[in-house]
């Protein structure tokens, strides 16, 4: 009985069906070195990336947003928030800070980054509001089977979890493009406006696992009648 119940187990980690997390959040209710959610990412290469979250939290402290690593590169794509008023886009394992982008506490907020291989420039985009642009890595695309986790930076590929970098709060609407998108893209998703959804990762149509805590909730602005 125990081996079927496991084979079970198994089944439904690896062959989870897409859902639709419309009208829906992610709670990460408390600081941890293991809750997390892992998203599923089949695309294993990526000229350019452009990655999405919307997020709400009251802690002031260091936290990861997005993380994309592979097995060469732990750091191969991800956002993170470090200091009180500074972001840090992190690609193939190289940083690009961006000061005095102040991320508001128990408000709603959109965080967008972008990175193109061509070019090797990254760019932040706080409710719909571009950063300058920085140089940050050129010329080799992402080219591995990558692990993409909310709620914890990866120190090592899928995990190597800090308590201090883990987010505590909500997050919805999360996508990922394999490209650079537009302005008017960017502000779209920042309004939630009739922008295009992600063709890596969509929100419409997630393949996620969730470990430890983290609930899946109404989001908060949905009313009924």
């Amino acid at each position: 009985m125990e081996k079927v119940i496991l084979l079970m187990a198994v089944f439904t980690t690896c062959c989870s069906i897409p859902q639709d997390l419309s009208g829906k959040m992610l709670t990460f209710p408390k600081e941890t070195d293991t809750d997390h959610v892992k998203l599923m990412t089949p695309k294993t290469r990526f000229q350019a990336v452009t990655a999405c979250v919307r997020s709400f939290t009251d802690i002031t402290r260091d936290y990861a947003i997005f993380s994309l690593a592979t097995r060469t590169r732990i750091n191969a794509f991800g956002i993170f928030k470090l200091e009180a008023t500074s972001i840090r886009m992190l690609v193939q394992d190289a940083v690009a800070d961006f000061p005095e982008l102040s991320i508001p506490l128990n408000k709603w907020v959109s965080i967008c980054g972008t990175w193109s291989s061509e070019t090797g420039l990254t760019q932040v985009w706080l409710d719909g509001q571009p950063s300058s642009r920085r140089f940050i890595h050129q010329g080799e695309p992402l080219n591995e089977a990558p692990i993409t986790i909310l709620g914890q930076e990866q120190d090592s590929y899928g995990g190597g979890f800090d308590l201090k970098q883990s987010f505590v709060g909500m997050m919805q609407d999360v996508h990922m493009w394999d490209s650079v998108l537009s302005p008017c893209e960017l502000r779209r998703y920042a309004s939630n406006r009739n922008f295009t959804p992600g063709n890596v990762l969509n929100w419409r149509a997630m393949e996620f696992q969730k470990i430890g805590k983290v609930q899946e909730e109404d989001n908060q602005d949905q009313c009924t009648a």
